[in-house]
């Protein structure tokens, strides 16, 4: 096995040049096949799970929902904070910033990314709660494809760009993330939900953080500092695909969805508040409610 760990990682540094030492000895880094096989596992219990499930009744886990959204929600923003904190009083460059050039502050920043790259492996447990609670219209490909690529992704980061520039696209996500998390947390008490009002801007305040990524990675190629422009390119093809995916989802799941409930408006059929058309559930109606991506 060390062998072959050996040969893959001289593969990856003939490939992509040099691995960063400093992340040298921390978990799961310093060989690939943990954290793909672990990708792995993961889209086996997304194919095994529903099946399993299948006749089987749903689980309830209110209790387990709460406390890990709100332990998530508290990592976005201990997350969030150092990030900004670090970059600030560090005085990163917005335009660009090399991953050697303040070593304080990249260490600093180093140590915070390998906190967001094992958050995507937490984050893991949204797609097993969908399949315990048989939510299964929720594992969507956009779900999927997500979890299981943000993983991946990030160890490369870490091992090749743990700072400089790629905090900027950490920290956004560690915001929405506790917008997201306290409302899925919240939402999971059935008696705060009359008081939740944000789920509506998960979706778009996603799309804003996929642009503002683009935008300030596209300002490294602009105006260069030496952080590596394959990464940069590689971040902006990374974000128009999200782009696509989550305007694709917001328009099946919100622009669509409203069109249809005018339309049965001024057909005369109204959808009552509790999702029942003309005294019969309507699963899809319920389904719309409660669709998620993370």
């Amino acid at each position: 096995m060390e062998t072959f760990n050996h040969k893959l990682n001289t593969y990856l540094e003939s490939w992509m040049g040099p691995r960063d030492q400093r992340v040298q000895g921390w978990l799961l880094l310093d060989n690939y096949p943990p954290t793909f096989a672990l990708t792995v596992m993961y889209l086996l219990i997304v194919w095994m799970g529903p099946k399993y499930m299948k006749h089987r009744q749903p689980y309830s886990s209110r209790g387990l929902l709460v406390l890990y959204n709100l332990g998530l929600t508290l990592l976005s923003f201990y997350m969030f904070y150092e990030l900004v904190t670090a970059v600030w009083h560090g005085g990163y460059n917005f335009y660009c910033q090399d991953t050697h050039s303040a070593q304080e502050v990249d260490n600093k920043i180093i140590k915070v990314l390998w906190w967001y790259y094992f958050s995507k492996l937490i984050e893991f447990m949204d797609t097993f709660f969908f399949i315990l609670r048989k939510n299964n219209h929720q594992i969507t490909f956009l779900h999927i494809y997500h979890h299981a690529s943000m993983l991946n992704i990030w160890w490369f980061v870490m091992n090749w760009v743990p700072c400089g520039h790629s905090y900027f696209g950490a920290s956004l996500n560690s915001f929405v993330h506790v917008v997201m998390y306290s409302y899925y947390g919240l939402s999971a008490i059935p008696a705060m939900r009359p008081y939740l009002w944000w789920k509506k801007y998960i979706t778009k305040l996603q799309l804003i953080q996929f642009f503002l990524t683009m935008s300030q990675t596209m300002c490294a190629v602009i105006w260069p500092c030496g952080f590596p422009k394959g990464w940069l390119y590689f971040q902006i093809s990374y974000m128009v695909v999200l782009i696509v995916l989550f305007s694709n989802f917001y328009i099946q799941t919100y622009k669509k969805h409203s069109g249809s409930l005018k339309k049965e408006h001024q057909n005369g059929s109204l959808l009552s508040t509790n999702g029942h058309v003309n005294g019969t559930p309507s699963t899809k109606t319920t389904e719309h409610n409660k669709l998620r991506v993370d």
